[in-house]
């Protein structure tokens, strides 16, 4: 058990790893507080690239520095493609896409939620698992309108601008949740299908240890639904998985943890108690239709300790960032474009954040070294 932790504890986390990340060849992750967003071109090292995702409130003029670190001055995407569309995945959306004047793709159930059709189906505070959960009910969950730039992702799992990829149906935290998968490589953004942090954790999620968990809890509808999608995403093997919180892992631990997660999902992954058990929420093509009662929650006297909690990460997170934001402006600007086909020498990390420590190897600059 010793030996366990002590691998953990040296695995990537927050302090070791960039905000913007190499993942893959052709994609990058930038670290949006506590959420993740992609980039990802269409081939390494040249073509046109897409967003995939779009941040917390207020992060757009970040993504677009990000970007333009990337892939040059005025760097325009040629759609904007969604695994989903809650608050910290569509918070800068319609911000971002009035900008660039480019198209969103996203599932036909997911749509209700970007063209200002539906809520989503309300968050639980009660499945417990700490302050990011206890507070969730205070989560922005107003639907986003991107109007007519919405569209629906083709009918045969194809990617727009990304003829390598496919999308995949994973339903369960949404009711048109999609991960997005390159077969070539085994590369795969999953979204929140599941995560590579224990989201509902104020303190984990400061933290950002790798480690494989279902999808969040507190905004999870359908458990069935999930369940079946995890299961499906490990059928696929992946090689290298980037998801909406956490960062991305590869190799041996990601398959061992993934297919655990699979086999075990009922007692890794579900609450022992929650809105949404037994019966999910009802969605169709023009938003929610019908959601179970609320129960009680016991921890509603605790709120106002989680809410100082997050208060408390919320100040650690800008008392880091505030010395280092123009520095890192300054490489953006200094480093651009990078060399696409590997990670910018001005994020190397001190720990590579997709070779576990049991496994050889650094930064991979192609799918041979997989």
């Amino acid at each position: 058990m010793s030996d366990h932790l002590d691998h953990l504890r040296a695995r990537p986390n927050r302090a070791t790893t960039p905000e913007l990340q190499f993942v893959a060849p052709g994609v990058w992750a930038l670290r949006n507080i506590f959420v993740n967003l992609f980039f990802v071109r269409q081939t390494p090292n040249a073509g046109p690239w897409v967003l995939v995702d779009a941040g917390l409130p207020g992060a757009a003029g970040r993504i677009r520095r990000a970007a333009e670190s990337l892939f040059g001055p005025g760097a325009r995407p040629e759609a904007i493609l969604m695994t989903h569309g809650h608050f910290d995945h569509a918070g800068a959306l319609e911000t971002l896409a009035a900008h660039w004047d480019v198209p969103v793709y996203a599932h036909p159930l997911e749509l209700p939620y970007l063209t200002g059709r539906s809520a989503y189906p309300p968050p639980d505070p009660t499945v417990g698992g700490g302050a990011m959960a206890w507070l969730s009910g205070l989560y922005p969950k107003h639907p986003y309108d991107v109007g007519s730039r919405a569209q629906a992702l083709p009918a045969d799992g194809t990617v727009p601008e990304l003829p390598d990829w496919r999308w995949i149906f994973t339903p369960g935290h949404t009711p048109g949740h999609v991960a997005f998968f390159r077969e070539s490589d085994g590369v795969l953004l999953a979204g929140d299908a599941f995560v590579t942090t224990q989201q509902e954790s104020a303190l984990a999620v400061w933290e950002q240890r790798q480690e494989v968990h279902g999808p969040p809890k507190y905004f999870t509808c359908d458990w069935d639904a999930a369940r079946r999608s995890v299961e499906r995403l490990a059928r696929l093997q992946p090689r290298v998985a980037a998801t909406g919180h956490g960062i991305a892992m590869r190799g041996q631990a990601l398959l061992q943890e993934l297919t655990e997660l699979a086999q075990h999902f009922q007692e890794r992954a579900v609450p022992a108690r929650g809105r949404y058990l037994p019966d999910p929420a009802i969605a169709d093509e023009t938003g929610v239709r019908a959601v179970p009662p609320p129960v009680h929650n016991p921890r509603t006297p605790w709120l106002l300790g989680g809410l100082a909690a997050t208060v408390g990460l919320g100040i650690g997170i800008w008392l880091q960032q505030r010395d280092t934001v123009r520095k890192r402006r300054r490489r953006y600007r200094r480093h651009s474009p990078h060399h696409l086909d590997q990670p910018a020498t001005g994020y190397a990390a001190d720990i590579d954040p997709f070779t576990p420590v049991d496994e050889p190897g650094g930064w991979f600059p192609g799918p041979q070294n997989l």
